[in-house]
């Protein structure tokens, strides 16, 4: 067994979902799941299929995006993960929703950081030990703090 620790490689403004699923009719969902719920959105559909041709399935509508999703899962080669790179919408948009797909069977994290995957090798194959999402904590935060959060969360439309 080899432990290594793999960088998602994404441009800063962009959001990530990373999960697993167990079933290559996966790909069709989501892509159904992410139209329909936010149709505005463009984004990017990778999955790392484990059985068969062993190939990483790609879907969306935003051909930079797709690349991008294909090649983090290529990179990150862990069967039945998937990754879904969004633009012009956020994780929180349509999370419940990729949750609630029948073959989803979790999520590894939901973000806009930096993510590193932990990453077990062994003889049959590769799987994900976890994610390393954004950065250790400084400090509580402070009354400007708190005004912050709110007027942020207001500002980009989340909290009224």
């Amino acid at each position: 067994m080899e432990l290594e620790i793999v960088r998602i490689n994404k441009p800063q403004e962009l959001n990530i979902i990373l999960g697993q699923a167990h079933f290559i009719k996966t790909v069709e969902d989501i892509y159904e799941t992410i139209v329909s719920s936010v149709p505005g959105a463009k984004f990017g559909l990778a999955f790392c299929e484990s059985s068969g041709k062993c190939l990483v399935r790609v879907e969306g509508n935003d051909q930079e995006l797709k690349k991008i999703a294909a090649d983090n899962a290529l990179n990150l080669g862990c069967g039945h993960s998937f990754f879904i790179i969004l633009k012009e919408a956020y994780p929180i948009n349509i999370l419940n929703q990729i949750k609630n797909i029948p073959e989803v069977c979790g999520i590894f994290c939901a973000t806009a950081n930096e993510v590193e995957v932990i990453v077990v090798k062994t003889s049959q194959g590769r799987g994900i030990l976890g994610v390393v999402d954004g950065f250790a904590p400084k400090g509580i935060e402070k009354e400007e703090d708190v005004a912050w959060r709110k007027e942020f969360l207001r500002k980009i439309g989340y909290k009224r």
